[in-house]
């Protein structure tokens, strides 16, 4: 598979649209915890299901997986733990909150510039489930997968909203 710039642009694309640029499909990831309180992010639709605030920091954890299999990089230098499904911090409140949005916008920005930057015979590597190519598709689809499990669960979170007629 040949690589040129155009393409470049276009995987450049893919990543802006599913994570904070205008896009046909709706919202994407950053539009989708717009407006998204504290309380909300830390809400659980049932025991054992995953917050909003967790989505947000395993966005993040995969943006930062992603670009250090790009361009390498040491393991565990994720500042938040576990990994994966990092903790929400014991003192849930705007602070925090402000912080891990900006956690998952400065790895968004490191990711598209490892993208932006990386050589072309890189990019053109094959490899599997590895391969830059497929990584960089793949990360842009895990933003949308979870924008809507966020947005779903905005809608079902009754913290914050009128509570309806009988």
């Amino acid at each position: 598979m040949r690589t040129d710039p155009a393409d470049r642009g276009l995987l450049l694309a893919i990543l802006d649209e599913s994570f904070d640029r205008p896009a046909w499909h709706g919202p994407n990831l950053r539009r989708a915890l717009r407006g998204v309180s504290p309380v909300r992010a830390a809400w659980r639709a049932a025991p054992g299901r995953n917050s909003i605030w967790e989505l947000l920091l395993h966005c993040a954890y995969w943006k930062y997986a992603v670009r250090r299999k790009l361009v390498g990089g040491p393991r565990g230098a994720f500042p938040r733990r576990p990994a994966n499904f990092p903790a929400v911090p014991a003192l849930a409140d705007a602070a925090a909150w402000r912080a891990d949005l900006a956690l998952l916008e400065e790895e968004h920005r490191r990711l598209r510039e490892a993208v932006a930057s990386l050589p072309a015979q890189r990019l053109r590597q094959r490899g599997g489930r590895s391969a830059p190519l497929r990584l960089i598709r793949g990360i842009a689809a895990h933003d949308l997968y979870h924008a809507g499990q966020i947005r779903l669960l905005v809608k079902l979170c009754p913290i914050g909203r009128r509570a309806s007629p009988a």
